[in-house]
């Protein structure tokens, strides 16, 4: 198996900001409306995919989840010079924002450039200090009158970056979490017969709380849970062994606990023993902050899930750019095919 880059690279590269996903939710209705048994859009905006189980008398749900909104801004202010304000929507470290490329999605698409105090007008003690979000602002070259013609407050603004390869890895804006919709979409396409009936999820406000996740999981009421998102891997210049979480080309990561969860141990051993008995290459994942979508799978069904998390080792998360190896890609496709064709012949007794 090869990753799929064109695909890859559309995912990526489409625009959906916390609560504006539909141009990445099309772009996925497009290439799994001919692989599933059905599919629906609710009100959250959360689009299902259903493909129907085999060896599935009582009716059993497995939940997949991968959230399609990516980090993003939204358009508070336009001063007098058509200078542009904005609200952060998700988690940026500020430091990598500088004269940064944006493009924001008005009644026409406007390119931007992240702005801040010039480094040649800066006090000394203001040197040593990197800009706050605040002190940010959105230059597109233009007069007020302009920007205005094209954009208004509340419109939705995201990264302009387009997908490389490098090496053996793929560096693009938003491979958190594009690459996990990706794997998604592959699973819907590759399996054929999956054990019980399998929801694939495409989420929406992952971002911002989890709150696609949380409604999903609250309709479905999924037996079983695994969550799709990418993770830290810490392997660079610096990182001491016990930081790194994760490394790059080192397989897919199984997460045992985040922040907000702590998997079922029972799905983590399933993971496990699925990904031994195919030679799938993995690597555990402990992430001391943060959490995703399993929280919502786990806790917000009317019974809760049997939940865990295929992770994807990814470096410079919520930076302007992200990287992940394509081997892990392969290897993170290859244990959610097996793990939802064999997920019956697991004990689930504690």
């Amino acid at each position: 198996m090869k990753v799929d880059v064109k695909l890859l690279k559309a995912i990526c590269e489409a625009p959906g900001a916390p609560g504006f996903e539909n141009p990445v939710r099309q772009l996925i209705i497009k290439e799994i409306q001919a692989h599933v048994d059905e599919y629906s859009i609710d009100n959250m905006g959360n689009l299902i995919a259903i493909k129907k189980g085999v060896k599935n008398p009582e009716g059993k749900k497995v939940m997949v989840a991968a959230h399609m909104d990516e980090i993003g801004f939204l358009v508070s202010h336009i001063d007098d010079n058509g200078f542009i304000r904005f609200q952060t929507l998700g988690g940026f470290d500020p430091k990598t924002l500088t004269a940064q490329r944006v493009i924001i999605h008005g009644r026409e698409e406007v390119i931007g450039v992240m702005g801040s105090k010039p480094i040649h007008v800066m006090k000394a003690e203001e040197r040593n200090k990197p800009a706050k979000i605040e002190e940010y602002f959105i230059d597109c070259g233009m007069s007020k009158e302009e920007v205005e013609k094209r954009v208004t407050i509340g419109d939705p603004i995201t990264r302009q970056r387009e997908l490389i390869e490098m090496g053996n890895c793929v560096n693009c804006k938003s491979i958190d979490n594009r690459v996990s919709v990706y794997i998604l979409i592959e699973a819907l396409k590759q399996i054929k017969n999956p054990a019980f009936d399998f929801y694939g999820v495409f989420t929406v406000q992952e971002e911002v709380g989890i709150r696609g996740a949380n409604v999903a999981s609250h309709t479905l009421n999924p037996d079983f849970g695994i969550a799709l998102d990418t993770t830290i891997a810490y392997d660079l210049p610096g990182a001491q062994a016990h930081e790194k979480v994760t490394e790059l080309g080192k397989g897919t990561a199984i997460k045992i606990m985040d922040a907000m969860t702590i998997c079922d141990s029972r799905m983590v051993k399933f993971l496990k023993k699925t990904a031994d008995s195919h030679q799938i290459e993995w690597q555990p994942e402990i992430l001391a902050a943060g959490g995703t979508d399993t929280a919502g799978v786990q806790r917000m069904g009317k019974n809760g899930s049997i939940a865990g998390a295929i992770s994807i080792p990814t470096r410079h998360l919520h930076q302007v750019i992200e990287m992940a190896h394509k081997d892990d890609i392969i290897a993170s496709i290859n244990l959610l095919v097996y793990a939802l064709e064999e997920i019956d012949t697991a004990s689930w007794e504690y």
